[in-house]
């Protein structure tokens, strides 16, 4: 098993290099850069020496390679520079929107979690009646209706039926845990109730294809009880399937909720990645496309990792 982990785990650097290598070759390919950007946003209109001049400040004269060894010698001090465009510490950029936009992925995440894994082994267990009808329209709804517009939805709700509206001024949650679930919750139910409705559809086919497979046949003939057949059998084997759609959702949440969050009125990751392109911050964009990546890595590693406790045929090849 450790050896399994350990292989796993050493194929995570290469592929890291890699993003590094494409996102900044890519960078430096899209046409115009951020002082061209600086100087359109600022309505001036300056000569070719100026601008040559505020490249060579923010290092943008150097040889390509010098740029990427420069940059690729910081991530090794775990320093991902400043950001050309505020000047401030790309750490100090990050930190409170990471947290928060973390934090949101994980409340989502569970959520969708105790949303699909039940609902799917129901409607798999009571395949083609009404429960299964109600559980399949519940998914179907849930893909039809975008996260933001359930949000829309949801605080118009509270502030005509209630004439409350969620708290819209971030806490973090080591400063006032109450404010902080009191905002994220409603954001958390909205993005997991939509990424519920892939797992669940996910759940009940796989747990309806399981339990035709003769080895649950075999245990109800040998008299074993319905829920020792689900918990040990069925549901082991059909979870496969499900963990790998459960964690590609929970990565792509860091940095793909954009209007959600500005719905909530939340300033994560998501806001922070437009912010970077609009204004060809390539430090910060570079960091930004980085640190999803990692995550998206990361999340295949543990999803490997669980299929190898799942099925130990996986870890023995």
């Amino acid at each position: 098993m450790w050896r399994f982990i350990l292989k796993r785990f050493l194929l995570m650097i290469p592929t890291l290099f890699g993003v590094a290598v494409l996102i900044f070759l890519l960078l430096r390919v899209v046409p115009g850069d951020i002082v061209e950007a600086r100087f359109v946003a600022q309505g001036q209109f300056t000569s070719a020496e100026v601008l040559q001049i505020e490249r060579a400040k923010l290092g943008l004269d150097q040889p390509l390679w010098r740029q990427f060894v420069d940059w690729m010698g910081g991530l090794m001090r775990l320093d991902f520079g400043r950001s050309m465009w505020t000047g401030a510490p790309i750490t100090e950029e990050l930190s409170l929107r990471f947290a928060l936009s973390l934090q949101l992925a994980i409340m989502a995440t569970v959520v969708a979690t105790l949303l699909a894994i039940p609902l799917g082994v129901i409607a798999a267990l009571r395949q083609d009646t009404w429960i299964d009808y109600a559980v399949r329209v519940f998914s179907i709804a849930g893909l039809a209706i975008p996260s933001f517009w359930l949000g829309i939805l949801m605080i118009l709700g509270f502030l005509i039926v209630f004439k409350w509206l969620p708290p819209m001024v971030y806490v973090p949650f080591w400063e006032d845990p109450m404010q902080n679930l009191a905002q994220l919750i409603w954001p958390a139910l909205a993005v997991g109730y939509r990424y519920s409705a892939v797992a669940t559809r996910m759940t009940r086919s796989a747990m309806l294809e399981v339990l035709r497979e003769d080895y649950i046949r075999t245990a109800h003939a040998k008299g074993l009880s319905l829920k020792l057949i689900l918990v040990r059998h069925a549901l082991k084997n059909a979870m496969l399937p499900v963990i790998t759609v459960i964690g590609l959702e929970f990565a792509f949440l860091l940095g793909g909720l954009v209007v959600t969050e500005q719905v909530f009125n939340l300033n994560g990751l998501g806001l922070l990645f437009v912010e970077a392109i609009a204004r060809r911050d390539y430090t910060l964009t570079q960091a930004l496309v980085l640190i999803v990546a990692f995550v998206f890595i990361l999340v295949n590693f543990l999803t490997d990792v669980a299929y190898a406790w799942l099925d130990p045929r996986i870890r023995l090849r």
